[in-house]
């Protein structure tokens, strides 16, 4: 049965909960402290489109023919 192999199914539903938990962190601390923003939300937003765009298969080598 081809599709999707689960370890790619896994990247992308880490990359999506990644990107979510930096936005409820970065809402959360913009309330607490209006005038910063939080580094470890923008740490996890960066690393949750790095995971989505290898999930995706968007950094595959194909050399063209």
């Amino acid at each position: 049965m081809p599709g999707v192999p689960i370890s790619t199914i896994i990247e992308l539903a880490v990359a999506a909960a990644l990107l979510v938990g930096a936005v409820v962190l970065y809402r959360k601390r913009g309330k607490a402290d209006p005038q910063h923003g939080s580094q470890t939300a923008v740490l996890l937003l960066v690393i949750g489109a790095i995971m989505l765009i290898h999930g995706l298969g968007l950094l595959e080598y194909r050399p063209a023919h």
